[in-house]
């Protein structure tokens, strides 16, 4: 027996607030001598970054001072803002950049000096050494010249005043990875040039690592890897001076070990990938266990894996039951990672590899820091349905499709006779990242709702093989914006979703290919954009050093290329803009300013076409702060409810719409 509801219209037990609420999702992880820390972002403190301790007896304890924000700008996207040694966390403060070091018992000391700019000396992505007394990390300088990207070492021990720092590497326009070897004598990293972005193309570089502190230098540096058309990332040192990288060279991220220059031999192959596009620092998907053993991870059709490849080539291959497995690390016997599944909030989990006999279905795991409760009943919770669909020319397209699931007083929902959902298509940011059907409370916001979501993992989305991957070269605004329409139009000619009530939403990336599908299609009846790109031209001058040439891959060489800029950028199209539109800004944003959107609020003002603007002080690429990620939600909700003409059944805040006598 169901309980039949207009969609959109049905009630939820999934509040806006719930988003923030508690939430406390971890991200980086660190693991040794049974402790085991990771990051947690606090939404209700600002959004900043603690990191905590698992103690051995189960305990969970704040492991930086309070108002600490384990954050870095390097890149703009940041990661890696933290490393662990011997109980010691060294931690770059999102307040001034500098390096801290935070022992146990509560004393923290800067390591770094002070700059004379702002923000001017930023860390990631650091390691300290065998010996414990220097720190090797990713420095970004923004002095008022040319932005540097360089490795440095600096004591790890604080005197009376912070030493200045050694830069081991300069010169290339990006580094990241420094790792050192077991033995700390030597140390490998990944170098790369602009227009190359890191999934397009690095080189493995490695050096003999001498002295200590600021008195560190390198000796023989040489290029082990990386040709043309080659996306490394992850590199790692095993026992007995063995090294690792993670290598695209086969088509799909796969782990090597490196015997020599250019010569890379596969540990495990599969056709899936173990590693991810370095959108911010300190990914892992594998490790090397004391005894040599390499453990890695992938997602494919048959579920997770968790594989062992022993020195002797014995493979291990153990089925997880979980969407994905994130941030491997090794301690006592143990893999602990960030753990995904359908049904829950990412938790921590520690996964025992010891030895075994016979064949083993699944691993005992140990939940180290659980999910939040959410109380949420599992048969309401929509469950992604993995689609490959025709888009323009016949090419096939993924996306991740959930259906409207909900359920009052253990009756399901469903919607009113002859009535089909509406369709919310998500575009994810990147562009080069990738829709993930692990559970995400911001989609079942929409579907315990009666409301439809479609996932897109457009053409130039990770996931699929770097020759997917490349599909948005030299055209980002057009394989984007067909799968999406395609992803859409396809639904609803399979009567999924009501062909009439389509929007499309997306942040950054995601808010291009959302603006640049209104102004050049009639696919959607609404969409919602997120700090977008409205002039690539625009985008090209004013962003960050990290994107400064990434256009140049998905475009065309800037400024060689402007006319194509012109005719691909939303802004030059507004002519085609018909549809309502509500744009959200962070005021604080360095990656798509301010006046991206700002631009496309005043043609449409000018134009005359229905449009929300909500901006938020203090916010950056990407909004972390509790009131403004559930305002963004719930204003987001208001726009569709009076697009398409669904009652809400809870109060929410108005929008002032403008023209909305024209909807």
């Amino acid at each position: 027996m169901s309980t039949k509801i207009a969609y959109g219209s049905w009630p939820s037990p999934i509040p806006a607030e719930m988003l923030v609420e508690g939430a406390a999702l971890p991200s980086d992880v660190h693991a040794e001598n049974g402790l085991v820390w990771w990051s947690q972002s606090r939404p209700d403190q600002g959004g900043r970054q603690q990191v905590v301790r698992r103690e051995i007896d189960g305990s969970v304890v704040d492991a930086l001072p309070d108002g600490f924000n384990a954050r870095t700008r390097v890149h703009e996207y940041g990661g890696a803002a933290w490393w662990v040694h011997d109980g010691v966390v060294f931690a770059n403060s999102w307040e001034d950049q500098r390096v801290y070091r935070s022992e146990p018992g509560g004393r923290v000391a800067a390591l770094t000096p002070e700059p004379s700019v702002a923000h001017g000396y930023r860390h990631a992505d650091g390691v300290v050494t065998p010996r414990g007394d220097t720190v090797v990390c990713v420095r970004e300088t923004h002095d008022g010249g040319d932005v540097r990207n360089e490795i440095v070492a600096f004591p790890a021990v604080s005197g009376d005043q912070p030493a200045v720092p050694t830069v081991l590497v300069t010169g290339p326009d990006f580094v990241a990875a420094p790792r050192v070897s077991r033995d700390g004598r030597r140390l490998a990293w990944l170098q790369w040039d602009h227009p190359n972005m890191p999934w397009d193309a690095t080189e493995l570089w490695v050096a003999d690592l001498v002295g200590s502190g600021a008195e560190a230098r390198l000796v023989g540096a040489r290029r082990m890897a990386g040709i043309p058309q080659e996306s490394l990332v992850q590199p790692e040192w095993g026992v007995e001076g063995s090294l690792y990288v993670v290598s695209d060279r086969s088509d799909w991220w796969n782990v090597y070990r490196v015997g020599g220059v250019d010569d890379l031999q596969p540990v495990h192959e599969v056709k899936a990938e173990i590693g991810r596009p370095a959108w911010v620092f300190g990914q892992s998907r594998y490790v090397v266990a004391v005894d040599g053993t390499l453990w890695m991870t992938y997602s494919d059709t048959t579920g997770t894996h968790l594989v062992g490849v022993a020195p002797d080539r014995s493979v291990r291959d153990v089925l997880i039951d979980a969407v994905s497995l994130s941030q491997l690390r090794f301690d006592a016997d143990k893999v602990v990672a960030i753990v995904r599944s359908y049904v829950s909030e990412p938790w921590v989990g520690a996964f025992d590899v010891r030895p075994v006999t016979g064949p083993v279905a699944r691993e005992p795991v140990t939940v180290l820091y659980a999910a939040r409760d959410l109380r949420l009943d599992p048969t309401g919770i929509s469950r992604p349905r993995h689609v490959m669909y025709p888009s323009v020319g016949g090419r096939m397209a993924h996306a991740w499709f959930y259906a409207p699931t909900g359920v009052v007083i253990g009756d399901p929902l469903a919607g009113l006779d002859d009535e089909r959902p509406p369709l919310l298509t998500m575009i994810h940011g990147g562009p080069t990242s990738e829709a993930n059907p692990a559970f995400n409370l911001a989609v079942q916001y929409w579907t315990s709702r009666g409301i439809a979501v479609v996932d897109v993992d457009y053409g130039g989305s990770t996931g699929y093989g770097r020759a997917y991957r490349q599909l948005l070269h030299g055209a980002w605004g057009v394989v984007d914006v067909d799968d999406a329409c395609s992803a859409a139009t396809w639904l609803a000619e399979q009567g999924l979703v009501d062909g009439k009530r389509l929007a499309i939403t997306g942040g950054s990336a995601g808010g291009f290919t959302v603006l640049a599908a209104l102004a050049n299609r009639h696919t959607f009846n609404a969409g919602a954009s997120y700090y977008g790109v409205a002039d690539l031209g625009a985008l090209a001058r004013d962003t960050h050093k990290f994107e400064a040439r990434y256009l140049d891959g998905m475009v065309g060489p800037w400024p060689e290329a402007q006319a194509l800029y012109v005719e691909r950028s939303p802004l030059s199209h507004i002519n085609g803009f018909d549809r309502p539109l509500i744009v959200f800004q962070g005021l604080e944003d360095e990656v798509v300013p301010p006046a991206q959107s700002q631009m496309i609020v005043d043609a449409l003002r000018a134009k005359g076409v229905p449009h929300a603007y909500i901006t938020f002080a203090g916010e950056q690429h990407g909004f972390r702060i509790a009131a403004n990620i559930i305002r963004s939600l719930t204003a987001e909700l208001y726009f569709y409810a009076t697009v398409f003409g669904f009652t809400l059944p809870e109060a929410v805040e108005p929008v002032d719409i403008a023209f909305a006598d024209r909807i």
